[in-house]
Order: structure tokens, then C-alpha cells, then sequence
């Protein structure tokens, strides 16, 4: 689904050049779900950045779908970016104005879809999230769950082959993380890959797999393994005890 290798993006000033990332590679299988942890300034957003196609790079090789995405123009990557990928803020960005329904509606527009196509998408994301009732709801009629939910519904409505969530449950309490992380799972659990930045240790441990970067550079890692090596492993050896690397 996704593979990195020897990524650089470097920031400059007049006086001062930040390597934000450095010779970072790292490959996601299709139907994964990776968290990505790491220390603040370590890089997280600018991989998540450039993942979505928000961001060029400086070096390396970058293949999104088995698609080689390193010299995209800006149309073709916002084409693809639309198309591909989903993305999950921690501010839930819904527009105020708009009820929950025309929120969800809103990249559909970008794409000239069909009304008719449009209406099934979103009926049918805020189905999965459990906003049917309120969708003609306003954001600020909703608890801050209820918006993560909605945002969710907005990143699925598009069928993307992955999500890319920053830090999902940060504006939510815990109990309402919780359930974020259960839709994530069910949505997961249904095929799509997901990569989740986050500071949560619990949160963490739920992922397939942690991915932790200090400095631009991936610290610690488990290599990737497709699900049905993995599924084969634990039919003959039992279910291996979950381990991660503290933010």
C-alpha cells in the first residue's frame, strides 16, 4: 500500500536547515493499521505530510498503491490524494456553517460525482459511524465524539485504499477515544489500511504494529509481515503478547 525508502525532507531558512526526515523507509502492507509514535518534533507530522501527498520530499523514492508518486505535479498529486487517501484530524475541521451532511458532502463535491452517487456515500459513512439520526445536525450540536465521528464519516464517504489519522482521539475524553478506536478497528476490520499518529501508549498497543520515530529516523519497528503470514503464525504458536516503544 505504502513504501518509503531513504526519504529526506529537509526545511530552510536563510540561516538554518531542520532535517525533518532522514533516510526514513518504511513500507505498509494493504489492510494494515500502524500507529506512529515519537517525541514532539520528531517528525511524525511531516511523514504523515508527505504520506498524504501534502508535501513534497527531497530524496528518496516514494510508491503509494504500487504507484510511483515522487514527481507528481500539484494536479496529479491533489487527483490522487482525493481519490486515495483519507484523512482524520485531531481538530475535527468540519465547517461550521454546514450540517453534518453537507460536511460530509463537501470533498465529494471536488470530485463531480453524481448527486445520486454523493447521497448513497454519505448516507452510508455516517451509517457506519452511527450518525444516520443526526445528520442533518449542525457541529456544534454534537459532543466532540460525535464530531470525530462525523469527520470519520467524511474521510470514508470518499472509499479511500487508506486513512491517515493525526492524533484522532486527542480532542475527546477517554471514553470517547475508546469508541473512536472501535470505529477505527470495524473500519480497519472491513480493509482499509490505516496510520494513526499518536502520544497514547494504550491507544498504541491496539494498532497491528508500532512505528516509533526520533529525529526524522525510524527508532524501532516490526518489519512488515502480510496478514496471512501473520494469521499462520498464530494458529501454529498462539497469539504472541502485544510489545511497543514508549512515546
Amino acid at each position: 500500500m505504502l513504501e518509503m525508502n531513504g526519504i529526506s525532507k529537509i526545511y530552510r531558512t536563510d540561516l538554518i536547515e531542520t532535517h525533518a526526515l532522514r533516510n526514513f523507509s518504511l513500507k505498509v502492507g494493504d489492510g494494515e493499521f500502524v500507529a506512529v509514535t515519537g517525541p514532539s518534533g520528531s517528525g511524525k507530522t511531516t511523514f504523515m505530510n508527505v504520506a498524504g501527498l501534502l508535501e513534497s520530499f527531497d530524496t528518496g523514492s516514494y510508491k503509494l498503491d504500487g504507484a510511483d508518486v515522487s514527481r507528481l505535479s500539484d494536479e496529479q498529486r491533489s487527483r490522487l490524494r482525493n481519490e486515495k487517501i483519507g484523512f482524520i484530524f485531531q481538530s475535527f475541521n468540519l465547517i461550521p456553517d454546514l450540517d453534518i451532511y453537507d460536511n460530509v458532502d463537501v470533498p465529494l463535491r471536488y470530485r463531480r460525482l453524481a448527486a445520486k452517487d454523493r447521497d448513497q456515500r454519505i448516507k452510508s459513512a455516517l451509517e457506519v459511524v452511527g450518525l444516520s439520526s443526526r445528520m442533518h445536525h449542525m457541529p456544534s450540536q454534537l459532543s466532540g465524539g460525535q464530531q470525530q465521528r462525523a469527520a470519520i464519516a467524511r474521510a470514508l464517504a470518499g472509499d479511500p485504499r487508506f486513512l491517515l489519522a493525526d492524533e484522532p482521539t486527542g480532542n475527546v475524553d477517554s471514553l470517547m477515544a475508546r469508541q473512536v478506536m472501535d470505529l477505527l478497528e470495524q473500519i480497519n476490520e472491513m480493509g482499509t489500511t490505516i496510520i494513526m499518529v499518536t502520544h497514547d501508549p494504550e491507544l498504541a498497543r491496539r494498532a497491528h504494529r508500532n512505528v516509533h520515530i526520533v529525529d526524522g529516523q525510524i527508532s524501532d519497528f516490526r518489519p512488515y509481515e502480510p496478514r496471512a503470514e501473520i494469521e499462520a503464525a498464530a494458529v501454529a504458536h498462539g497469539p504472541a503478547p502485544m510489545t511497543m516503544t514508549p512515546a
